[in-house]
């Protein structure tokens, strides 16, 4: 996704939008614009794709914040595309070699949002663990396997409602 968002970069900036219509020379905000939009236009297109499965790889960057907190976010020109791209995808997966137990570094998928690293990840599906091996076929199958009822990760109880407080009655004819 890191290359196809440079194409198309590429091609945006030679197009009319991209240019000034009061001196003809290049307008990179307008050239930014277009990109973002053909750019959400091409993923949303490719997210109805059915009955195929389609693996975006790209480049992560690590930024800091105002606060010296590292973020990570895809390598991608433009910003609109790598903060738009998390909602269009069904799974957000970061390959990363993190230690285990021993201390010895190993490769795995971070596969849920909520992870301690911080790294990009979603799992729609409910059906992947925080990390998983690094086999990409191994994850589908994973994926596409029936989800028992019990496994439902987002089952909540609806709230319960209190009854309205009644208020004494005063009795009128006193």
């Amino acid at each position: 996704i890191t290359v196809a968002g440079r194409l198309c970069f590429q091609w945006c900036k030679g197009q009319p939008e991209a240019h000034s219509d009061k001196t003809g020379k290049p307008d990179v905000r307008g050239a930014y614009g277009l990109h973002g939009r053909e750019m959400i236009g091409w993923l949303t297109h490719l997210q109805h794709t059915r009955a195929k499965n389609v693996i975006f790889v790209g480049i992560l960057d690590e930024k800091l914040d105002d606060f010296n907190r590292k973020h990570f976010v895809p390598q991608i020109e433009g910003s609109k595309t790598g903060l738009e791209l998390p909602g269009i995808v069904d799974e957000v997966l970061t390959l990363t070699s993190l230690p285990n137990e021993q201390g010895e570094l190993r490769r795995v998928f971070v596969c849920q949002t909520q992870n301690p690293w911080g790294y990009p990840a979603k799992d729609r599906s409910g059906r992947l663990e925080m990390l998983e091996p690094p086999d990409l076929g191994r994850l589908i199958d994973k994926i596409h396997q029936p989800l028992p009822l019990d496994a439902r990760p987002l089952v909540i109880d609806p709230p319960a409602i209190p009854a309205p407080a009644t208020t004494p009655q005063t009795d009128p004819s006193n």
